[in-house]
């Protein structure tokens, strides 16, 4: 603990990181206040109806990512997951459309180029959700909650706009974090959303086991052992990386082939275990919000069994569906997003090579073989992650909030963006002659 103090001393000392860290917390007290700023003509305080949607299920999905916002008829009610879904949609594009090939093959130009189709889909993307919104906000609360009539032209159009403005200064704010901050702003963003709701959750739990007599304290230590020991696992998980090693001949002044392959340089390939990251989750989570909408749209018996099914995230059928989905799309996500025929090229050129591999399509095969056994494991883990707050919820009889912490894309984006967030102040600190954040925090002695 000391020695963590001292290298939180550290970052203070650096003033560009301490700025960077400052800015950061600005912003981002910015954003949690906005989630907290109802939409005019809104009456705050009828929104019971909108907080008990959002107690359970989807809906509290929904309301983690955006913060509370969904659940305070906010003007960031739709939060940053617009632009998430916007990059996605481009990301996907970006196989199948020549035009945005060419852009990415284009360095930085090409970048400045893909962020501002990105920006312009995401307004399209908030002023179709816009409308839905509001049309909830209609079914949820009271007539008397919408102080401008029930059903007045001003009211939808002025919120509709006020809710692609929000999620376009929250894309803005998460940019500048990014620019000028430190560690992945969009990320930062979705994460004090869902740090916001721990809490709460926690709270609910504790009051349930101790108050209630519902399993004591002794239920609540057992809760965070497993609880801290799937983070250990995530953790593991998100660091782990398939080393394969590579050379690069390095040449020699008389050209002696023999001898330039003792000098080779010995690297490495990571080949991550989890290369997808989060993503095959939100694919998968997206996906299952198909039947029970469309389900819904029937009054038989039959589809509303179906919408009640896959309404309830902690059922059976709910949850082997979606491990199923999630495998599927580790294995497609991380086909596009590791492309082995580019990197074998790119190694190529470079002039390295994989020992005992010969150079090119052998070395794109091999890569690709590699890619699929360690992609195998990582699926399986990342369903199982998916699917464990249901085992979780069943087993220990936990609230659902809480059990929700216990895997999932929450977990996922916590551990994530803290990992990458703390290895951004890692290369500050070891800049400038420090030890690491969770290292020592001494000096070390520059070299002269």
């Amino acid at each position: 603990m000391k020695k963590f103090i001292e290298s939180l001393q550290n970052v203070w000392k650096i003033e560009e990181l301490r700025n960077r860290v400052l800015f950061t917390l600005g912003l981002l007290l910015v954003y949690r206040f906005g989630a907290h700023v109802t939409l005019p003509a809104i009456d705050a305080t009828k929104l019971q109806g909108l907080t008990n949607q959002t107690d359970k299920g989807i809906g509290w999905l929904i309301n983690v990512f955006t913060g509370g916002a969904f659940s305070q008829a906010s003007v960031f009610a739709l939060g940053i997951m617009p632009y998430i879904s916007a990059s996605i949609v481009v990301q996907l594009m970006g196989i199948a459309v020549p035009y945005l090939q060419k852009l990415q093959k284009e360095g930085e130009s090409g970048r400045k180029k893909m962020n501002q189709i990105t920006r312009w889909l995401t307004i399209g993307i908030t002023l179709v959700q816009g409308p839905g919104y509001i049309y909830n906000l209609y079914r949820t609360l009271p007539a008397d909650a919408f102080l401008l009539g029930f059903n007045s032209f001003a009211f939808l159009f002025s919120s509709v706009l006020i809710l692609a403005t929000g999620t376009m200064f929250a894309m803005w704010l998460g940019e500048k974090i990014t620019d000028k901050g430190i560690g992945n702003g969009i990320s930062l963003l979705i994460l004090v959303g869902i740090v916001a709701r721990l809490p709460q959750a926690f709270a609910q739990e504790f009051s349930s086991a101790v108050s209630q007599n519902n399993g004591g304290l002794m239920k609540i230590v057992v809760e965070i052992i497993v609880w801290l020991l799937v983070i250990i696992a995530c953790v593991l998980m998100t660091m782990a990386v398939r080393k394969v090693a590579v050379q690069y001949a390095r040449r020699s002044v008389s050209g002696d082939l023999e001898q330039d392959l003792m000098d080779a340089n010995r690297q490495f390939i990571p080949l991550k275990l989890n290369a997808s990251g989060v993503m095959p989750i939100i694919f998968a989570q997206a996906i299952m919000f198909i039947p029970a909408a469309v389900a819904g749209l029937s009054s038989s018996e039959t589809a509303q069994s179906i919408s009640t099914r896959f309404q309830n995230i902690f059922g059976w059928e709910y949850n082997l569906l979606f491990a199923t989905l999630i495998v599927i799309f580790t294995y497609f996500y991380t086909a596009i997003t590791m492309p082995t025929s580019r990197m074998a090229d790119d190694l190529k050129r470079s002039g390295g090579f994989v020992p005992g591999v010969k150079p090119g399509i052998e070395t794109a095969d091999f890569l690709d073989h590699v890619m699929s056994l360690i992609t195998f494991p990582g699926a399986i883990f990342l369903a199982l992650l998916a699917v464990f707050p249901a085992i979780v919820q069943g087993v220990l009889g936990v609230q659902t909030q809480w059990a929700l912490f216990f895997g999932g894309t929450s977990l996922l984006i916590l551990v994530g963006v803290a990992i990458d967030t703390i290895q951004q102040i890692n290369s500050y600190l070891l800049n400038q002659q420090y030890d690491g954040l969770m290292k020592t925090g001494k000096n070390r002695k520059a070299i002269a």
